[in-house]
């Protein structure tokens, strides 16, 4: 019999291990009550996308990770310097004929707020999604932008 076993890495830096005896502590909280509880029984998961969030000198990028959505099941929105990206990835319903053994996708509504660590220029904000790759450019506002000083030398 074939047991699909979930991989945890090893964390580092100064709290590693406390952090991974954490993880594997929730882990074997989780995982012991599966063959207990009847599937049915245990409430629906979470889904909630993996974001990245990087900085340039013009601009503040946002990633999320959308995998099986279509561009109408996002929705944008930005407020007092928060960014929400929310939606909802829906199951398919037709399963004539497929006998699953498994389901660990997730699915329904989700949001993820963001709060951006500078202020942005609202109205020059661009988003493309790709392979369910979601890519958010948001401009710097002026104010945010790094200045280069000259020094005079007397």
């Amino acid at each position: 019999m074939n047991f699909l076993v979930p991989w945890f890495p090893k964390r580092k830096g100064q709290y590693g291990d406390l952090l991974s005896l954490t993880d594997e502590l929730d882990r074997v909280f989780h995982e012991g009550w599966r063959g207990f509880l009847d599937r049915d029984f245990l409430p629906e998961r979470v889904w909630s996308p993996s974001v990245d969030l990087y900085e340039t000198d013009e601009n503040l990028v946002v990633k999320a990770e959308l995998p099986g959505l279509d561009k109408k099941d996002i929705k944008l929105t930005l407020s007092d310097g928060l960014l929400t990206i929310a939606g909802e990835r829906k199951q398919e319903k037709e399963t004539k004929k497929k006998n699953y053994h498994r389901v660990e996708s997730s699915y329904g509504s989700f949001q993820r707020v963001i709060n951006l660590p500078v202020p942005v220029q609202a109205d020059k904000i661009k988003a493309d999604y790709k392979r369910g790759v979601l890519e958010i450019t948001l401009p710097k506002a002026e104010e945010a932008k790094t200045k280069e000083i000259q020094i005079d030398v007397n």
